[in-house]
């Protein structure tokens, strides 16, 4: 791997990631998890559903999806928790508590109808994170952006609590980060992809033009390590790839198609700025996230 340079120091800064699914802060933000507890920060994790909707990887464990044993949810939780733990996080932690909210399945599909789906989580899942902020009292806030990066239900309805939380809640962080696809990450493909895996056709995938890009975290070898330690967790869930020697990984979800595992994660980020605490969309270009943030012992 190339060097990366050196992470800002992140003693005493508190930050808070909010994911819809287990496997979610690994994929996206993972490295950033990572990053950020090996340069001293504390660091938390809120997942909103229990991914009980999802498709299963292999024949071993398929009785446990939601039309057959509806077992998957419980199981996903271990799987969490053993990827939380390769990324330096004590714990899981779960909006409104564990199975609080059920995952919400793709667009249009039945599952939204269900009367505990995070999609119709209301008010309730709001007052529940203002708690969450007012107790922690994160610098840093991290979820997705309005499109919920792929167009999930459950990431855009994350989106969505999260800043209706900031705007009810005492506590307002000092940066709110949105985790996107760098579009020239797509360009990365694998020499010899296995045969029951394909690389993704134009467009399928979804990323943001590398010019609306703010700030990035460049990962070093333990960051990538712990990174992918943390996707192995998700069996269920993905397969991951070696690439070349020296070359980032790949890994593929139940849809079979192969995407890179950065070696750089990419956001979108707006700091608060003024007496009235709104926010204002950082200059673009590739600031490290962590510049410019202070924790509470600096």
């Amino acid at each position: 791997m190339t060097p990366t340079p050196a992470t800002p120091a992140a003693n005493g800064l508190r930050a808070l990631f909010v994911h819809a699914h287990p496997d979610d802060e690994a994929i996206t933000t993972g490295g950033t998890i990572a990053a950020l507890v090996a340069a001293g920060a504390e660091v938390r994790v809120i997942t909103c559903t229990l991914g009980e909707e999802g498709e299963v990887i292999g024949d071993a464990l398929s009785g446990l999806v939601a039309d057959r044993a509806d077992q998957l949810g419980g199981y996903r939780i271990g799987e969490l928790g053993i990827a939380l733990r390769a990324l330096g996080v004590d714990r899981t932690r779960f909006l409104g508590g564990a199975g609080r909210w059920r995952d919400s399945g793709m667009a249009g599909t039945p599952s939204a109808d269900h009367p505990r789906a995070f999609v119709r989580s209301g008010d309730e899942a709001v007052a529940e994170l203002v708690a969450v902020l007012d107790d922690f009292r994160p610098h840093l806030v991290v979820t997705y952006d309005p499109r919920g990066g792929y167009g999930h239900p459950d990431h855009i309805r994350a989106h969505e609590v999260v800043h209706a939380a900031i705007e009810e809640s005492a506590h307002r962080p000092d940066r709110v980060a949105w985790t996107v696809t760098a579009r020239s990450e797509l360009d990365r493909t694998h020499p010899e992809p296995p045969a029951h895996l394909r690389h993704a056709e134009p467009d399928e995938l979804p990323s943001v033009p590398d010019s609306r890009l703010t700030h990035r975290v460049p990962l070093d070898d333990a960051d990538y390590a712990a990174k992918l330690e943390a996707l192995t967790g998700h069996a269920t869930q993905l397969e991951l790839v070696p690439g070349p020697e020296g070359e980032p990984w790949f890994l593929a979800l139940t849809n079979g198609v192969l995407q890179s595992v950065p070696q750089v994660e990419w956001y979108i980020a707006h700091d608060r700025s003024g007496d009235d605490g709104a926010y204002v969309k950082c200059q673009l270009g590739s600031a490290h996230l962590f510049d410019g943030l202070r924790g509470d012992a600096s």
